[in-house]
């Protein structure tokens, strides 16, 4: 008998953000505690190494789907902060452009270019 497997957080497809705030997000009839990643491939739990200031490091699994994303939505908190010029570059290079705005923002803009069926991903740091 094996103790518990502690898997990573991961959807296995695309859906809306029904729901955000006290430290996490709904989607897909689930919930998540923590910040996350929506790619193409799914939806990741993701923990930036500093969500004040978000850095090319964060991104390594975005950059791996870049071929499939062309707009990137970075909820960056409560409150809008700018994307660092190295990693504004990095997604520049990877054709991906990118938008910073508000947690809240982020939410309901992917919302819409999902229902589009947009090259849309998100990087959406929790809010309380």
């Amino acid at each position: 008998m094996t103790g518990i497997v502690i898997r990573e957080a991961h959807f296995p497809g695309r859906a809306p953000i029904e729901a955000y705030g006290n430290g996490g997000f709904r989607f897909a009839d689930m919930s998540h505690r923590g910040s996350i990643l929506c790619l193409p491939s799914g939806i990741y739990g993701w923990e930036p190494a500093n969500p004040d200031t978000l850095g090319v490091d964060d991104f390594a699994r975005l950059i791996d789907e870049a071929a499939d994303i062309q707009i990137l939505l970075v909820g960056s908190g409560p409150m809008l902060k700018p994307i660092a010029p190295d990693l504004r570059a990095l997604l520049k290079e990877h054709g991906i452009s990118a938008d910073p705005m508000s947690t809240g923002a982020a939410v309901r803009t992917y919302n819409v270019l999902l229902a589009e069926d947009r090259a849309v991903a998100a990087a959406l740091v929790a809010v309380e």
